[in-house]
């Protein structure tokens, strides 16, 4: 099964730190998108929502500073994982970036090592449902890094979508979502899919896991969620 990568977008106009940025990140297998300017980087969001945002400070069109207070009054990116990459290092400085609503702030120069240990944290948890350990619910584990799901040690034949909706739910457990929220969510919300099609998913889901099927529970009038109670 094929699996979508994490995308990573890199908001830098210096070709050199790009490289290292790539080089930093290509241990974890992540898909990285380049955009050397505040406008160019909001263009690419427009087409595909990233995982998280790596922004320069200094950019050639404006300051990352106002693309970052964009990225958080829109309601599609508000919630995007956003560590800021700069070598301005005075504190008043790092207060701006983390005030202006970034998560997280590395100062120019920095250790390749460090930057992936922090990328890795953050989406650890802002967004658990990309973490690579397994996942465990009842007696179904799924393992992120093979993109396999197996019910007492025996594999079980899942389809793509079926997948990535387990692996959101299994993040998130005892949680209820609604319809809507599992569309933006797993699917993205750029793709143009009815509402109702998520539930054509869900009953795919449940015949997939079998006797573990009870784990997807429905919650009249709201949506869906994982819960282990019966």
């Amino acid at each position: 099964m094929a699996s979508d990568k994490t995308t990573v977008l890199i908001v830098e106009d210096e070709p050199a730190i790009v490289e290292l940025v790539r080089f930093s990140l290509r241990e974890a297998g992540w898909n990285c998108v380049v955009a050397q300017s505040t406008q160019e980087a909001w263009e690419t969001m427009q087409t595909r929502t990233p995982q998280l945002v790596l922004l320069d400070w200094m950019l050639p069109d404006q300051s990352g500073l106002r693309l970052l207070a964009r990225i958080r009054g829109d309601r599609h990116f508000s919630n995007v994982p956003v560590i800021m990459l700069t070598a301005k290092s005075m504190e008043e400085d790092k207060l701006a970036g983390l005030n202006g609503g970034a998560d997280d702030y590395i100062t120019k120069p920095f250790s390749p090592r460090e930057l992936l240990a922090r990328s890795r944290a953050l989406l650890r948890r802002k967004s658990p449902e990309l973490a690579e350990t397994q996942l465990k619910a009842g007696p179904v584990v799924l393992d992120p890094v093979s993109c396999t799901v197996s019910m007492h040690d025996n594999k079980i034949d899942i389809g793509h979508a079926e997948y990535k909706l387990l692996k959101f739910f299994m993040a998130h457990p005892e949680r209820v979502f609604s319809r809507s929220q599992l569309l933006d969510k797993v699917w993205g919300d750029h793709v143009v899919i009815e509402e109702r099609t998520v539930d054509v998913h869900v009953l795919r889901l449940r015949k997939a896991l079998k006797e573990a099927e009870h784990l997807i529970k429905t919650v009249r009038s709201v949506g869906y969620m994982l819960t282990e109670k019966s």
